[in-house]
């Protein structure tokens, strides 16, 4: 008997994390969704670990800020970054982060960045997908094949445990199948960018206490520099046991299973500390963006719309702000009120974004490749110092940008001017319309960013009533949500710097000003896609 059609509002394709994320948004709007993913349990091989402050002020909306840091690495564990000839050999350079990691809060926001790998993070986000009645996840369904109209789309999935084949039918489809899709290929679209690729090869390895074998001190991530330049690292995975131990060349791509991990792995760790080797995997890395995020009814996310090296770990961040911008305008668009402008604005917000990250990760990726130390690099003399010195000096230069991200994470701009310039690592907070609005404690522990989330809100500084009245009006007349937060606290009102503050639902700034606007409803239609 032939199985039924399935219907659903909106098909993601792909449950990884950032799959996820997109369920996520779209339960926690009620909006049914149905997930579809070809594996049956969590990546057992580590992958991308670095969760910036931005992506934690996801996790803390979408209430899993406290199982990520319990998931996560010590809270005293520092998230310092360290190039060093060995763990036994000599120092070059070193960054610290002290407002990555614990529990405690940055200024500029509620959350620290953490260090939470993707073995544990998924398993996470889909605990909290699954608890929306209105998402209907699926293990071990194979996507197919793909037709879309006007007014569908119509995809062709094989239940892989029951060798089933299924005909699902979507308002939208959301490709979150990673770098490899057959979606995007599938319609032609291409990615464009950077270099080409460099070849990876990462071994999964349990070292247990590893820093009570040499004098560098914990460190999260570990560049090893030799006379062959900088071409092994290791990556603290959970702070206390797990690392991934990485090898860049294609002659280890080529033939992961001829590499002596171990040899390699005690070169640079030393040979009295313990280790196992759990799992070795290989991957390339490229630094490219699909040209186009939407084709009809289809869109993409994640890695199948942005590929970039690890360098400053920009890819899951980048893929999770993705899922949070086409939520909420899924949402708003199948809930009747979002115009028909507003999924198109989707590529023309995140696209830029993930072209700025990309050419960032590249110029940090390629600063390291860059490197050429000379042969006396290890060695243990004046010149071998010298050596180390000047290296050292010509990487501390990028250092900051590559490790501390802050600008990046927390400045994003979706509006269609430019705010001021944004800084890389330094991030100054703002309320131009486009940008992240910002932080500011409200009591102990409610952040002006715990204002936002449904639908849009304005804050109101001034008595005034007639700008909240004016636009409440313009925005029931439109049948969008909005939510009146009144403020009087006056060091809240300097960092928001006017009178009022409209907020979208994803929590960057809509529109400000000091009195009210002139035409609420070119406003209400503008910030809905129907101007």
């Amino acid at each position: 008997m032939k199985n039924p059609v399935i219907q659903t509002p909106v098909l993601i394709v792909g449950g990884g994390s950032v799959g996820l994320a997109t369920a996520i948004e779209l339960g926690s709007r009620n909006i049914p969704c149905f997930v579809m993913e070809q594996s049956d349990r969590p990546a057992e091989h580590p992958r991308a670990t670095a969760l910036n402050a931005r992506s934690m002020e996801f996790m803390r909306r979408w209430g899993l800020g406290d199982a990520i840091r319990a998931a996560a690495a010590p809270p005293d564990f520092p998230h310092t970054a360290l190039y060093c000839t060995g763990l036994n050999g000599f120092e070059i350079a070193k960054v610290e982060r002290p407002d990555h990691g614990g529990s405690r809060a940055s200024s500029v926001s509620p959350e620290g960045a953490q260090r939470c790998n993707q073995i544990w993070t998924d398993p996470i986000l889909r605990d909290g997908a699954t608890s929306f009645d209105c998402v209907d996840l699926r293990f071990r369904w194979k996507f197919e094949a793909l037709e879309q109209t006007d007014d569908l789309v119509r995809v062709t999935a094989l239940d892989l445990a029951r060798d089933e084949r299924h005909v699902i039918e979507a308002q939208y489809v959301v490709d979150c199948t990673g770098a490899h899709t057959p979606i995007r290929r599938a319609l032609g679209v291409a990615l464009n960018g950077g270099e080409g690729m460099t070849y990876q090869v990462s071994a999964y390895v349990r070292a247990p206490n590893l820093w009570d074998h040499h004098a560098m001190g914990k460190a999260a991530l570990i560049n090893f520099v030799g006379p062959g330049g900088i071409w092994r690292n290791l990556v603290s995975l959970d702070g206390r046991q797990l690392y991934r131990f990485g090898l860049r060349g294609k002659e280890f791509y080529d033939n992961p299973e001829a590499i002596d991990v171990p040899k390699l792995f005690r070169e640079v760790a030393g040979e009295k500390a313990p280790f196992e080797v759990i799992s070795v995997g290989r991957w390339t890395a490229r630094n490219v963006v699909a040209d186009r995020y939407q084709v009809g009814r289809v869109f993409f996310a994640g890695d199948a719309a942005h590929l970039n090296h690890p360098a400053s770990g920009l890819g899951l961040n980048t893929g999770l702000g993705d899922a949070t911008n086409i939520g909420w305008k899924l949402a708003a668009t199948l809930s009747g009120w979002g115009g028909a402008g507003l999924l198109p604005s989707y590529e023309a917000e995140r696209r830029p974004i993930a072209a700025r990250n990309v050419a960032h990760a590249e110029r940090m990726n390629k600063n390291n490749r860059g490197q050429k130390p000379p042969a006396e690099i290890v060695d243990d003399t004046p010149e071998g110092a010298q050596a180390r010195k000047d290296m050292g000096e010509r990487i501390a230069a990028a250092l900051k940008q590559k490790f501390v991200t802050d600008g990046l994470a927390l400045a994003m701009q979706t509006g269609e001017d430019p705010a001021p310039p944004e800084s890389i690592s330094d991030y100054i907070p703002s309320t131009y319309p486009g940008v992240r609005a910002p932080h500011a404690w409200l009591s102990q522990d409610r952040s002006t960013l715990d204002l936002f989330g449904d639908g849009f809100t304005l804050l109101a500084f001034a008595q005034d009533n007639e700008p909240p009245a004016r636009l409440q009006a313009a925005f029931a007349k439109r049948g969008v949500p909005l939510r009146v937060e009144a403020l009087a606290d006056p060091a809240v009102r300097a960092l928001y710097e006017r009178d009022f503050v409209l907020v979208r639902p994803d929590g960057h700034v809509a529109w400000r000003g000091d009195g009210a606007p002139a035409d609420p409803l070119s406003i209400v239609d503008r910030l809905r896609g129907a101007a």
